[in-house]
């Protein structure tokens, strides 16, 4: 385990190869599961005053269940998630004309209509946060539709802590970052 300010970091974020290849896994990220994106409390009003935005980028299917359902949903454990599509596939992924998902919302972001590019989680994936009173604990998900992205970082070299800097920096820091570089490559 590694410690930086209040966070415990699992040795796996610094040992495991990980960089996305979504030519092979076609962003099954955004289907798999049992629930949509989780989301931060924060977060919701992101997604509240943005959404108008992000409409125009998001599948019919997608607008439909955001309509029907809200964009977000509170599960039985307390915690916040995007509303999904039939059960199925994040209601903000929309498929490119290679069948890949991509997320509506960073769509969005990248065409500069909104200010926010989408969920932390989505944007940390394969790093997974639990909040605990004192601390957050960042685990790596591990996961067989991610595959590919091991395969794809172990032919880099790329850990996932490399691979995820920018990730890690817009929740913790510049300074955060560097600290932990400094306390994996010492």
């Amino acid at each position: 385990m590694i410690l930086v300010e209040n966070a415990v970091i699992s040795d796996d974020i610094k040992e495991q190869l990980f960089v996305c290849d979504l030519t092979k896994c076609k962003g099954a990220c955004c289907v798999e599961g049992d629930l949509g994106a989780p989301l931060e409390e924060d977060e919701l009003q992101e997604i509240d005053s943005i959404l108008e935005d992000v409409k125009p980028f998001m599948s019919d299917a997608g607008v439909k269940a955001i309509e029907k359902s809200g964009a977000y949903l509170l599960d039985e454990e307390g915690d916040f998630s995007t509303t999904t599509i039939n059960n199925k596939e994040c209601a903000f992924a929309i498929y490119d004309d290679r069948g890949i998902l991509k997320c509506a919302i960073e769509q969005a972001w990248l065409a500069g209509k909104t200010k926010w590019r989408k969920p932390i989680s989505c944007h940390l994936y394969p790093i997974r946060i639990s909040k605990y009173d004192n601390y957050d604990a960042l685990n790596y998900h591990r996961w067989q539709i991610c595959a590919p992205a091991c395969d794809h970082g172990k032919e880099l070299g790329v850990p996932v802590y490399k691979f995820l800097k920018e990730a890690l920096i817009r929740k913790y820091g510049e300074a955060w970052y560097q600290q932990l570089v400094e306390e994996i490559e010492g």
